[in-house]
């Protein structure tokens, strides 16, 4: 397909990104996803049942040969959180990749722009030339994508 969303070379064939909070069941989130045809989806760590196999998860209910995890360090309010978070997402083989998401208004979920460019630059090796870097000298009145997209599955990661 021509026109497919490639990052760090990998082709996706939708540009829709779908998450998994706010469902009524894990059962309704999978047909959402189905229904949607997005190849890819975001899950907060934080808010995922990674321990007690026992119980379910909402992992359970992501077809992971037909949609990609791209996990996310959603409900951390500082760099530290966010890279102990995205580390601990990579351990337990979620995936190589990180949606960084740092809050820095609860009310508003506004990131905090430094916490998520110290967490950037902190943990994550440097991004693929197809991913944006963040950049602080820029004015204030730029236009910012909150989350940062990076894969590390060639680079180890540095300590904090």
């Amino acid at each position: 397909m021509p026109d497919q969303l490639v990052i760090a070379g990998r082709a996706f064939n939708s540009r829709l990104i779908v998450g998994t909070g706010k469902y009524r069941s894990f059962l309704e989130m999978a047909r959402a996803h189905a229904a949607s045809g997005a190849d890819m989806v975001t899950v907060a760590v934080r808010r995922v049942n990674l321990t007690d196999k026992t119980k379910e998860s909402l992992l359970d209910f992501i077809d992971r040969e037909k949609i990609f995890i791209l996990p996310n360090t959603a409900a951390c309010y500082s760099a530290d959180e966010a890279i102990r978070t995205a580390r601990l997402a990579r351990e337990v083989g979620l995936s190589n990749w990180i949606k960084l998401e740092v809050i820095g208004d609860e009310k508003t979920l506004f990131p905090d722009t430094e916490q998520l460019i110290q967490a950037a630059n902190s943990s994550m090796p440097v991004p693929p030339p197809s991913c944006p870097s963040p950049r602080p000298s820029a004015p204030a009145s730029a236009s910012r994508i909150p989350p940062i997209f990076a894969s590390s599955a060639n680079a180890s990661p540095k300590s904090p």
